[in-house]
């Protein structure tokens, strides 16, 4: 028997498609360039080409022009078919400040040439070393000259800046002292980081535990055309809120589908292997597990539908994008710790893939904001504790 999630499924013929392109790239596929650390530059041409990069870009900009339900399905699939949509996930949650904030003469720039893959929006830069999860406290200063802003300092965990062309970078343009709230004074800006790399840009690749292509990123006076400031200056951090909610949507999508992936493997392992004469699935210790993390990935996936629904109905759901990244982060990891489990020992071989995926799930506990944060969110906000930072 194969584990089938279509009964819950929504857009069905887009996960179809992204099925088929996924089985062109195999866990032997992944496991190569995990060995290099190396970029998965086919895999994301691929999608490029097929033009699920593009589903949140409206049609007049050479988009599909579908809604962020149609991205999560995109990337859900991705994830339940063992492929890894990091390497690309920013260039559909980066359209909401775009699509949002920026100027008609903006998108008619960017938009078509990202839509076709001949320009790649790739990379968020926003955090900082001294400030992590407080963006308020950012240090990169832009500096208004004439019709250019002149940046800089420093920014880290910018994933896929060697492999992008555009950043969204947020910086400061008015000094945190001179500003009424700490969250004003703060704008966003489209890089054109092919001008400036290597010269006024530079990046720094950061290896870590899994191979997510994330860098550190240094500003020298770094040159911006003011054209290229997105909404009003000073407003930066309203605007990047709206695509914030919008990753954590679409980040909780990707957990949904490893937990759809390790359950998968799980099934599958507990039904073949035999110890004692008979599966290992015959034994509740097992079962039992696997059952409760279907049972959580379940839960979660119906909150990420309910925030994307909200979003895309245009209705305050910062609670519900927090809920969702939160609840789906920790399905994931639930289902990827009872994977390892039931392979036992087989679990830590490179060859079964339940390794990588392992390692790479593990990092949606802390990105793109963690758990504590999100807790500390909702106590504040929906319950009305007191503020704890």
């Amino acid at each position: 028997m194969t584990l089938d999630f279509s009964r819950n499924e929504e857009f069905a013929e887009i996960r179809e498609g992204v099925r088929r392109l996924c089985a062109g790239f195999p866990g032997e596929y992944w496991r190569k360039l995990d060995e290099k650390r190396a970029y998965p530059t086919e895999f994301v041409t691929a999608l490029t080409e097929a033009g699920y990069l593009s589903v949140l870009i409206p049609e007049e900009y050479g988009g599909s022009g579908l809604s962020l339900s149609a991205a999560a399905a995109v990337l859900d699939t991705i994830q339940a078919e063992g492929c890894n949509g990091g390497a690309c996930h920013a260039q559909m949650y980066t359209m909401g400040t775009i699509l949002r904030h920026g100027s008609e003469e903006q998108k008619r720039k960017y938009l078509p040439k990202i839509s076709t893959g001949e320009l790649r929006l790739q990379a968020f830069g926003v955090t900082e070393p001294t400030s992590g999860t407080d963006t308020t406290a950012l240090r990169t200063f832009a500096r208004r000259e004439g019709d250019e802003y002149v940046v800089n300092g420093q920014k880290i965990w910018t994933s896929r800046a060697e492999h992008s062309d555009l950043m969204l970078l947020l910086a400061r343009t008015t000094a945190r002292e001179q500003v009424k709230k700490k969250t004003e004074g703060l704008s966003t800006f489209i890089v054109d980081m092919r001008d400036v790399v290597g010269k006024s840009l530079t990046i720094r690749p950061i290896r870590t535990l899994m191979n997510h292509a994330t860098c550190e990123v240094f500003f020298d006076n770094m040159r911006v055309p003011a054209a290229n400031l997105l909404g009003e200056e000073g407003q930066g951090f309203r605007y990047i809120l709206s695509g914030m909610n919008a990753e954590r949507v679409l980040i909780a999508a990707e957990c949904i589908g490893d937990a759809k992936w390790f359950t998968k493997k799980s099934v599958a392992y507990a039904n073949e292997r035999r110890v004692f004469d008979r599966t290992i699935g015959s034994n509740q210790g097992v079962q039992f597990p696997i059952a409760r993390a279907y049972a959580q990935m379940r839960a979660a996936e119906l909150m990420v539908r309910e925030a994307a629904r909200l979003y895309e109905a245009g209705e305050p759901m910062g609670a519900e994008a927090n809920m969702a990244k939160m609840l789906a982060a920790e399905a994931s990891w639930e289902a990827a710790n009872v994977c390892i489990q039931t392979h036992g020992g087989f679990g830590f071989a490179e060859e079964y893939d339940v390794e990588r995926k392992f390692r790479e799930t593990r990092l949606y506990q802390v990105a793109p904001i963690s758990t504590n944060l999100i807790l500390s969110y909702l106590a504040e906000h929906i319950l009305g504790l007191p503020r704890s930072y």
